[in-house]
């Protein structure tokens, strides 16, 4: 059931291409073992001038943040893991250093999340 947000701070003059859409979805589907259809995300591009930091941006920062919402959180070690390969497999598809890329796992999606009117279970 993963869903996945994945919000780019573009830089000047770039774009996301669909390319890259399907590809994040196909490998983070592989990383969450998902079957066919399993994992969900949605991207989004934040233009690089609605992105800040306190104190002042650095020059040529352009983060990714990519959120997690799973029915179930994993215990501490394979979250680790998951975090491990999120990390590098986005970095690399969308072309930023592993240390511009952000994870952040959302509360269980159990009894909380509705999919077609039908609560998670």
């Amino acid at each position: 059931m993963p869903i996945v947000d994945v919000e780019i701070v573009l830089k000047p003059e770039e774009t996301i291409p669909d390319k890259m859409v399907s590809e994040l979805a196909d490998q983070l589907g592989e990383i969450f073992g998902s079957s066919k259809n399993g994992t969900w995300i949605k991207v989004h591009g934040i233009p690089g001038v609605h992105y800040g930091e306190n104190g002042g941006k650095e020059e040529g920062v352009y983060p990714i943040f990519v959120s997690v919402l799973k029915s179930r959180l994993p215990d501490p070690q394979e979250m680790q893991r998951e975090v491990d390969a999120i990390t590098g497999t986005v970095a690399q598809i969308c072309n930023r250093p592993s240390s511009f890329v952000h994870v952040i796992y959302q509360p269980e999606g159990k009894g909380r999340v509705a999919f077609g009117g039908k609560i998670v279970a």
